[in-house]
Protein backbone atom coordinates (compact mmCIF):
# COMPACT_ATOMS: atom_id res chain seq x y z
CA UNK A 1 0.00 0.00 0.00
CA UNK A 2 0.93 3.14 -0.95
CA UNK A 3 0.36 6.77 0.30
CA UNK A 4 0.00 9.53 -2.26
CA UNK A 5 0.97 12.80 -0.77
CA UNK A 6 -2.07 16.04 -2.09
CA UNK A 7 -0.81 19.49 -1.20
CA UNK A 8 -3.44 22.00 -1.75
CA UNK A 9 -1.87 25.29 -2.51
CA UNK A 10 0.36 23.74 -5.29
CA UNK A 11 -2.74 22.55 -6.84
CA UNK A 12 -4.95 26.15 -6.45
CA UNK A 13 -2.51 28.23 -8.80
CA UNK A 14 0.42 28.74 -10.53
CA UNK A 15 2.82 32.12 -11.17
CA UNK A 16 4.97 32.13 -14.46
CA UNK A 17 7.97 33.40 -13.50
CA UNK A 18 7.41 37.24 -15.30
CA UNK A 19 4.06 37.65 -13.79
CA UNK A 20 6.23 36.66 -10.47
CA UNK A 21 8.59 39.41 -11.05
CA UNK A 22 6.04 41.52 -12.01
CA UNK A 23 4.44 41.23 -8.17
CA UNK A 24 7.64 41.75 -6.64
CA UNK A 25 8.98 44.78 -8.96
CA UNK A 26 5.22 46.36 -7.74
CA UNK A 27 4.75 45.51 -4.47
CA UNK A 28 8.67 46.47 -3.73
CA UNK A 29 8.12 50.25 -5.37
CA UNK A 30 4.87 50.48 -3.17
CA UNK A 31 6.09 48.50 0.17
CA UNK A 32 3.44 45.96 0.01
CA UNK A 33 4.28 42.15 0.76
CA UNK A 34 1.89 40.78 -0.89
CA UNK A 35 -1.63 40.56 -2.78
CA UNK A 36 -5.12 39.19 -2.77
CA UNK A 37 -7.23 37.42 -4.80
CA UNK A 38 -10.93 37.63 -5.01
CA UNK A 39 -13.49 36.72 -7.18
CA UNK A 40 -16.68 39.00 -7.38
CA UNK A 41 -20.07 39.41 -9.71
CA UNK A 42 -19.40 41.57 -11.95
CA UNK A 43 -19.58 42.57 -16.13
CA UNK A 44 -21.48 41.25 -18.56
CA UNK A 45 -20.45 36.99 -18.24
CA UNK A 46 -20.63 36.80 -14.79
CA UNK A 47 -17.33 37.58 -12.85
CA UNK A 48 -14.30 39.38 -12.20
CA UNK A 49 -11.01 39.01 -10.81
CA UNK A 50 -10.31 41.32 -8.15
CA UNK A 51 -6.84 42.01 -6.88
CA UNK A 52 -5.82 44.31 -3.79
CA UNK A 53 -2.23 44.96 -1.99
CA UNK A 54 -1.80 44.34 1.30
CA UNK A 55 0.97 45.42 3.40
CA UNK A 56 1.27 42.68 5.81
CA UNK A 57 -1.31 39.35 5.16
CA UNK A 58 -4.43 39.14 3.26
CA UNK A 59 -8.28 38.52 5.52
CA UNK A 60 -8.89 35.69 8.24
CA UNK A 61 -9.17 32.38 6.08
CA UNK A 62 -7.38 33.40 3.30
CA UNK A 63 -5.13 30.65 1.61
CA UNK A 64 -1.63 31.96 1.70
CA UNK A 65 0.80 31.06 -1.65
CA UNK A 66 4.43 32.19 -1.15
CA UNK A 67 6.25 32.12 -4.07
CA UNK A 68 10.02 31.64 -4.46
CA UNK A 69 10.99 35.62 -4.86
CA UNK A 70 9.13 36.54 -1.39
CA UNK A 71 5.70 37.55 -2.68
CA UNK A 72 3.00 36.15 -1.23
CA UNK A 73 -0.73 35.64 -3.03
CA UNK A 74 -3.52 35.35 -0.63
CA UNK A 75 -6.55 33.80 -1.92
CA UNK A 76 -10.47 34.58 -0.85
CA UNK A 77 -11.88 31.32 0.22
CA UNK A 78 -14.93 31.78 -1.74
CA UNK A 79 -12.82 32.23 -4.64
CA UNK A 80 -11.03 28.96 -4.51
CA UNK A 81 -13.81 27.32 -6.76
CA UNK A 82 -12.98 30.06 -9.36
CA UNK A 83 -9.15 29.17 -8.92
CA UNK A 84 -8.21 25.95 -8.86
CA UNK A 85 -5.88 25.16 -11.42
CA UNK A 86 -5.42 28.54 -13.15
CA UNK A 87 -2.13 29.69 -13.76
CA UNK A 88 -0.70 33.56 -13.54
CA UNK A 89 0.84 35.25 -16.76
CA UNK A 90 2.27 38.47 -17.21
CA UNK A 91 2.49 39.04 -21.24
CA UNK A 92 3.47 41.56 -23.28
CA UNK A 93 1.49 42.56 -26.14
CA UNK A 94 3.47 45.21 -27.95
CA UNK A 95 3.45 48.36 -26.00
CA UNK A 96 0.77 46.94 -23.37
CA UNK A 97 1.46 44.65 -20.81
CA UNK A 98 -1.30 42.99 -18.65
CA UNK A 99 -1.64 39.93 -15.73
CA UNK A 100 -3.71 37.04 -17.37
CA UNK A 101 -5.50 34.52 -15.84
CA UNK A 102 -5.40 31.17 -17.56
CA UNK A 103 -8.01 29.34 -16.03
CA UNK A 104 -9.10 26.13 -16.82
CA UNK A 105 -12.43 26.55 -15.44
CA UNK A 106 -13.53 29.11 -17.18
CA UNK A 107 -16.68 28.48 -19.64
CA UNK A 108 -17.08 32.00 -21.49
CA UNK A 109 -15.48 35.41 -21.29
CA UNK A 110 -16.52 38.56 -22.35
CA UNK A 111 -15.01 40.36 -25.25
CA UNK A 112 -13.10 42.65 -23.54
CA UNK A 113 -11.66 40.38 -21.01
CA UNK A 114 -13.01 41.84 -18.19
CA UNK A 115 -15.59 38.90 -17.14
CA UNK A 116 -15.72 35.03 -17.13
CA UNK A 117 -18.22 32.46 -16.36
CA UNK A 118 -17.93 29.10 -15.20
CA UNK A 119 -20.44 26.01 -15.07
Amino acid sequence: MTVEVFDVKSELVTVTPAAAEHFRSTLAARGYAGVRISVRESGCTGFKYVMDEVESGGSEGDVAVDLANGVTLFLEPAALQFLRGTQIDYAREGVNRSLKFNNPNVTAECGCGESFSVE
